[in-house]
């Protein structure tokens, strides 16, 4: 059991910046939980709501959405990424490289919650 614990803190902390999350969520394990499990939710719904978008200025405010949410948790590689594909769409170019690095950065931070907090996927 305590490998599995060390385990989740690991892929926690290399997901999330856990001293801005703590700062935002001033300590408080209640709301860092549902604040987390917010940004899951909401960061999946977005991934899919960019992909079934075609309008360039549309498809870039789900990105700039979720790189707020991602900046406002702690998830730098997310909100990086939400960045470069906001980027790609709001100046026409092919967005599928930025959508995959921001899909797969988001499997990363949902598998870190989702391990730290024994949740159900």
């Amino acid at each position: 059991m305590r490998q599995f614990e060390q385990r989740a803190d690991t892929a926690f902390a290399t997901a999330i910046d856990v001293g801005h999350l703590n700062r935002q969520t001033m300590g408080d394990r209640s709301l860092e939980r549902e604040v987390l499990e917010l940004f899951r939710r909401q960061a999946r719904i977005l991934l899919f709501r960019f992909d079934a978008l075609t309008n360039p200025a549309e498809r870039a405010d789900v990105a700039h959405t979720l790189k707020g949410s991602a900046r406002g948790v702690g998830a730098n590689r997310v909100a990086f990424a939400a960045d470069e594909l906001e980027r790609a769409a709001m100046a026409g170019e092919p967005t599928g490289k930025a959508l995959a690095e921001l899909a797969e950065s988001v499997a990363e931070v949902t598998s870190a919650i989702e391990l730290r907090y024994g949740l159900d996927r």
